[in-house]
C-alpha cells in the first residue's frame, strides 16, 4: 500500500470523507478547500486515515485482546470500566506505528514544514469514525496534544491519539450510544500550530446561543489559548454582531461587553504542556480583538454558515507572530435553546396567612424570602442577591443594587414610581405604597410577597405555597391594533424580542446613561471645567480607554440602542430622547455642577426645553450622534425618536432643526421623529404638533398628572391618579382623532390598557394604532385588544370615553 494510502492533505479532504477520516478532519479539509478561497484563513495540515489505524491494529495483533477487554466491561453500572480501559491503553501504548503509516506521517510532515521554509509546530487532533455511521459525533471524548515540533515528537503524539481512542468517555460514550469498540476507527488530524498561545482565541456561534436569535453572531474570546473560553474557565470579552449589517456593509459590531479574563493559557517554552497564568491587570482591562479584527472575523462566520447552510460553532485564534487571524474548527451549532417553546408564567397561592402590608401591585409574581430593610444606598451591601427589599422609597441611586432584589416593597409611591418601574425593567415584582412596611416586616424576616391577586399587592409573614402555571407563547391570538413593548434594560432585549410584540414603542435612554455610562454628559464635554476632583477621577478611569470624553458617551450608548434595534429588526424601535429630571441628573457622575437646584423638578428643566437650552445643548448632541451611529453605520433604520415634555409648538420646531444640525434630519433613511404626548398643550395644539413631528406617543402617566393636577408619585393622593378620569379620556379621544384626522400614527405607553379591559376598549374603540406595554403586562394587555376588537367589531361598544370610565 502506497504512503498516501495513510495520510491525506487537506486539499484532498472534504466533508464526503467522513468514513475515512472522522467529522474533524473531514470538516478542516473541506473549510481549507473551499474557505481559502473566499479568503478565510484556515490552517494547512494533513490527516490520517482509518486504513492507517486498522493497520495499527493488526501488525500489532490488537484486535482480539482488545475485543476481550471490552466483553469484561460492566455495561449496565460502568463499574469497572477504570481498570478494563486502563489495561486498554496499555496494550496501546506499548505498541508501535507501522513503518509504513510512520514513513507517511514523516512525509506529510515535511511537505507541509516545506511549505513555511522551516520545522514547524503542529497541533494533533483525535477525529474518530465509525464505518457503518459515518455520521457520527465523537467530540470532546479523545484527546489533543498543542505544540508539537520536530518527526518523533509527532510519531509520538500520534500514537497517544490511538491510546485516548480507549478513554474512560470513549469506553462509555460508545456503549451508551451502540458503537461496536473495534468498528470505531481514529483518524488524526496534524495541523500547523496557531501561536494564539502569544495573542488570543475564542468561540462563536453563528446564532444566539440561548435564544436562538438568528440576526446575531455572538463571539468570544480571551487572552492565551482558546481552551479557558471552550472550558470556561475565564469571563471572556463578548461580542455581538448583526448579520443584516454584515451583508450590507454596514458597521456590524453593536454592542460589546468586557470580560475578567482572569487567566492566559500559554505554552511551556520546551515540549507540549502548558501553563494558567494570572493575566496582567492592565490586559484584563482591554478587549482581546479590536473592532476591525471583529469585523472581520464576523463576515468569515457568516460566510462559513452560509457554506455550510446551517448555524455553525466556530472557533477562531490569532497568531501572536503573524499577528494574523486564522479559523481552526467549525461545526454544526447544537446547544443553543432556542427551538424551545417560549412560556411565561401565572401563579397562585394556595394557603395564606397572617398579611404584614398591603400595597399596588406590580408584576404578577408570587416569592418568597429574606426580607431586607435597606434605608439609603449606602447600606446595600446588606442586600443578599435574591432578598426582598423592603424600604421607604428608591431613586436612579438605586438601580444597581435593585438588580440582586427578588421582590421590592416600598412604604410610598405608586404604580409609576420609580421602584415600580425599575421592578417591571428588571422582570421582578413589586409591592408599593404600603405606607408602612418598614415598620410590620422585621429585618431578616421570612416573608411571602405576592402580586398574584389583581390590583393589590400583599406581604404575607412567613413561607406560603403556590402553583405556577405556565402559558404557551405561540398560541397567544394577535389582534390587528399593535402590541408594542416599553424597554429600558438592553440585557432582556433577546429574551424579549422573542415576545408576541410588533416591536419597542418606548426604549428609555435613561436606563442606559444611569447604568452603562453613569456620567453626565456635560461632565464629560467640559471634562476640563470639572470641579469635582473625585468624579474626575472616576471619569478618567471609566474613559481610559477612549480618545476623548465625550466618544465614551456616544460609544456606550450607540452600543446599547444598537443591541436592541438588532435584536428586534426589522420592527420598529421607538427611543425617547433623555427625559430625567434635574435632580436625577444631578445624581449622575459630575452631575452636580451642572444642574439648577428647582422646587419641582417633575415641570422644570426636563424634555425638549434641555435640547436646546445652552446648559445642555452639546449634551443633546451626543444623544444624536449615538443614534446616528446606529442609524447611517449600523444600518439599523427600524429606529426612530422621540421627543418627551415638549411644551410649545415653536420648541419643537427649534428641536427638530437641532436635530437636523447634529446630523438626524427627518426623512433621510426614513428618519421619523415623535413627539410624547403628555401635557395638555399637546393635545390642544394637536394639529400644529402634526406638521413639526411624524407620530404622537401617549404618555398617559404624566398626561393624567398634569390633566388632574396631582403628583403622581405622593402616596397621600394617588387615590385620585386614574387614567381613566373622563377629563383625562376626552383628552385622550380628541388627540387620537386629530392625529388620524393629520395623518399622524398615535400610540400609548402605560399600564391602564392591561389593567382594564374597559379602557383598552376605549383606545381601540378610537382607532389608536399602537399600545406599548411593559413586559410583565403585555399578555394581558393583547387579551384585553382582542377581546376590544371584537366588541368593537360586533358593535356592542360606543366609541366615546363613556367605556373607560369607572361604575
Amino acid at each position: 500500500m502506497s504512503h498516501e494510502a495513510y495520510a491525506l492533505f487537506f486539499r484532498e479532504l472534504a466533508n464526503d470523507k467522513v468514513a475515512l477520516v472522522g467529522g474533524k478532519n473531514a470538516s478542516l479539509g473541506e473549510m481549507f478547500n473551499r474557505l481559502t478561497p473566499q479568503g478565510i484563513n484556515v490552517p494547512n495540515g494533513f490527516a490520517t486515515t482509518a486504513a492507517a489505524y486498522w493497520l495499527f491494529l493488526d501488525e500489532n495483533n490488537l484486535r482480539e485482546p482488545l475485543a476481550r477487554l471490552m466483553a469484561q466491561v460492566d455495561k449496565q453500572e460502568y463499574s469497572n470500566v477504570q481498570q478494563i480501559g486502563a489495561q486498554a491503553r496499555e496494550l496501546l501504548r506499548s505498541a508501535r506505528i507501522p513503518a509504513p503509516v510512520a514513513a507517511s506521517i514523516i512525509d506529510a510532515y515535511r511537505e507541509l514544514c516545506a511549505s513555511y521554509d522551516r520545522e514547524i509546530q503542529v497541533a494533533v487532533r483525535s477525529s474518530a469514525t465509525a464505518e457503518d455511521l459515518p455520521t457520527a459525533s465523537f467530540a470532546g471524548q479523545h484527546d489533543s496534544f498543542l505544540n508539537v515540533q520536530g518527526e518523533q515528537a509527532l510519531l509520538q503524539a500520534c500514537l497517544r491519539c490511538y491510546v485516548s481512542l480507549f478513554n474512560d468517555r470513549a469506553i462509555k460514550y460508545r456503549l451508551q450510544n451502540g458503537f461496536d469498540h473495534l468498528r470505531v476507527a481514529l483518524s488524526v488530524g496534524v495541523q500547523k500550530m496557531v501561536r494564539s498561545d502569544l495573542a488570543s482565541a475564542g468561540v462563536a456561534f453563528t446564532i444566539e446561543p440561548e435564544t436562538g436569535h438568528d440576526n446575531f453572531i455572538y463571539l468570544t474570546g480571551s487572552w492565551g489559548l482558546g481552551e479557558n473560553v471552550v472550558q470556561g474557565a475565564v469571563n471572556p470579552d463578548e461580542f455581538y454582531l448583526f448579520k443584516p449589517a454584515l451583508r450590507g456593509g454596514f458597521r456590524a459590531l453593536v454592542t460589546k461587553k468586557l470580560g475578567d479574563k482572569a487567566k492566559t493559557m500559554r505554552y511551556v517554552e520546551q515540549g507540549t504542556g502548558i501553563v494558567n497564568t494570572d493575566t496582567p491587570a492592565e490586559k484584563q482591562s482591554v478587549y482581546v480583538l479590536t473592532d476591525a479584527e471583529v469585523e472581520q472575523l464576523g463576515r468569515w462566520f457568516l460566510q462559513i454558515e452560509e457554506h455550510y447552510g446551517m448555524p455553525m460553532d466556530i472557533e477562531w485564534a490569532k497568531d501572536g507572530h503573524d499577528q494574523q487571524l486564522y479559523i481552526v474548527q467549525a461545526r454544526p451549532e447544537t446547544i443553543h435553546h432556542g427551538q424551545r417553546a417560549l412560556r411565561l408564567h401565572e401563579y397562585h397561592l394556595t394557603e395564606k396567612h397572617k398579611v404584614l402590608a398591603t400595597g399596588k401591585a406590580v408584576g404578577n409574581q408570587i416569592a418568597s424570602g429574606v426580607a431586607r430593610i435597606i434605608s439609603s444606598p449606602a447600606e446595600g451591601h446588606r442586600l443578599q442577591q435574591g432578598e426582598i427589599l423592603v424600604t421607604d422609597s428608591t431613586s436612579p441611586d438605586w438601580n444597581v443594587i435593585l438588580k440582586k432584589a427578588a421582590v421590592i416593597v416600598t412604604n410610598k409611591g405608586g404604580r409609576t414610581s420609580h421602584a415600580a418601574i425599575v421592578a417591571r425593567e428588571l422582570g421582578l415584582s413589586a409591592v408599593v405604597g404600603t405606607q408602612n412596611a418598614t415598620e410590620q416586616i422585621q429585618d431578616g424576616q421570612l416573608i411571602t410577597v405576592s402580586c398574584a391577586e389583581g390590583d393589590e399587592g400583599k406581604v404575607f409573614d412567613g413561607k406560603l405555597a403556590w402553583q405556577e402555571t405556565e402559558i404557551d407563547l405561540e398560541k397567544v391570538q394577535l389582534p390587528s391594533t399593535k402590541p408594542m413593548l416599553i424597554l429600558a434594560d438592553p440585557d432582556r432585549a433577546l429574551q424579549l424580542a422573542r415576545y408576541p410584540s410588533q416591536g419597542v414603542g418606548l426604549m428609555r435612554m435613561e436606563f442606559v446613561i444611569n447604568n452603562a455610562i453613569q456620567i453626565h454628559p456635560m461632565a464629560l464635554v467640559k471634562f476640563d471645567e470639572l470641579q469635582d476632583s473625585q468624579a474626575r477621577d472616576v471619569i478618567e478611569q471609566l474613559t481610559a480607554h477612549y480618545d476623548s470624553k465625550p466618544a465614551y458617551f456616544v460609544d456606550k450608548l450607540a452600543q446599547a440602542i444598537g443591541f436592541v434595534a438588532a435584536a428586534f429588526y426589522p420592527r420598529e424601535v421607538i427611543v425617547r430622547m433623555s427625559d430625567f429630571k434635574t435632580n436625577e441628573y444631578a445624581n449622575l457622575i459630575g452631575g452636580q455642577q451642572f444642574e439648577p437646584s428647582e422646587e419641582n423638578p417633575m415641570l422644570g428643566f426636563r424634555g425638549a426645553s434641555r435640547y436646546y437650552s445652552p446648559q445642555y445643548r452639546e449634551g443633546f448632541r451626543l444623544e444624536c450622534e449615538a443614534l446616528k451611529r446606529v442609524r447611517s453605520e449600523m444600518g439599523l433604520t427600524n429606529v426612530k425618536a422621540m421627543i418627551p415634555f415638549c411644551r410649545t409648538v415653536a420648541e419643537g420646531q427649534q428641536v427638530v432643526a437641532l436635530m437636523e444640525e447634529f446630523g438626524l434630519k427627518r426623512g433621510d433613511d426614513g428618519l421619523q421623529i415623535y413627539v410624547m404626548a403628555e401635557i395638555p398643550s399637546n393635545v390642544i395644539l394637536a394639529e400644529d404638533f402634526a406638521q413639526v413631528f411624524d407620530g404622537f406617543s401617549i404618555g398617559s402617566n404624566d398626561l393624567t398628572q398634569l390633566t388632574l393636577g396631582i403628583d403622581r408619585d405622593s402616596s397621600i393622593v394617588s387615590h385620585l391618579f386614574d387614567e381613566r378620569n373622563e377629563a383625562v379620556t376626552r383628552m385622550l379621544a380628541q388627540v387620537i382623532r386629530i392625529s388620524k384626522a393629520c395623518g399622524r400614527p398615535i400610540g400609548l405607553c402605560g399600564q391602564a390598557p392591561s389593567d382594564y379591559p374597559a379602557f383598552a376598549q376605549f383606545l381601540v374603540a378610537q382607532g389608536i394604532n399602537s399600545i406599548s406595554f411593559t413586559p410583565d403586562a403585555l399578555l394581558k394587555g393583547i387579551a384585553n385588544m382582542v377581546q376590544a376588537e371584537q366588541a368593537v367589531a360586533n358593535g356592542q361598544v360606543a366609541t366615546s370615553q363613556e367605556q373607560a370610565v369607572p361604575a
